[in-house]
């Protein structure tokens, strides 16, 4: 009797043992399944990562290789403006050249028109020199004879020095009834019969 209840305890335990152990077992499944989710949830996610990050570089990809195709396209018209640009500096440098040569030519022009008209204007001045200097020669030329006329006429010695008054009516007077002056500017002195008249300016002297 006692071994029959020993046998129903064992039995009981083992039972019992076997449900715990049933129950621990259903709780580690349920865990790992719970894990198992979990983890299915993140590989899930992971892979609509990478999904979106190859579609993101295929966008990428595509956009990058249809700009590279549109440049490519473009290529050709920007060789073909960077040819004209080119052929239009070269011919704009050739026109400044030839501009800068034309230029250059008139200055070397102007500057012998420049030096030919310092060297008429030099003449001029020379021979207009020349023309007053022999102006006022013939007026002292004119100016001794009048003063000889006067000593003569009035019986005057050589060292007679006569005035303007004196040989006026001698003398071919200008538009102003005066004695006619120096060209020049200069001033006369009648001096002595017997000496020249002289006139202020260098080089305006009567010959011996």
């Amino acid at each position: 009797m006692k071994i029959k209840t020993w046998v129903v305890w064992l039995v009981v335990v083992v039972f019992l043992v076997s449900e715990i152990m049933l129950f621990s077992a259903s709780r580690q499944k349920d865990k790992a399944l719970v894990a198992l989710h979990a983890e299915q949830e993140r590989v899930e996610q992971l892979q609509a990562q990478v999904e979106e990050l190859k579609n993101s570089n295929s966008s990428s990809q595509a956009a990058e290789i249809a700009r590279l195709r549109a440049d490519n396209q473009d290529l050709p018209r920007l060789r073909n403006q960077v040819t004209q640009l080119q052929a239009a500096n070269q011919k704009l440098t050739q026109q400044l050249n030839t501009t800068r040569t034309a230029a250059q030519q008139q200055q070397a022009q102007l500057e012998q028109v420049a030096a030919e008209n310092q060297q008429v204007r030099a003449a001029a001045q020379e021979a207009n020199a020349v023309l007053e200097r022999n102006a006022c020669i013939n007026n002292l030329r004119q100016i001794d004879a009048a003063k000889q006329q006067w000593a003569l006429e009035k019986n005057k010695p050589a060292e007679a020095i006569p005035t303007v008054q004196d040989i006026t009516p001698y003398l071919k007077l200008d538009a102003n009834g005066n004695i006619p002056g120096c060209p020049s500017g200069g001033s006369y002195t009648l001096n002595a019969v017997g000496e020249l008249p002289a006139c202020s300016v260098p080089g305006h002297v009567l010959p011996q």
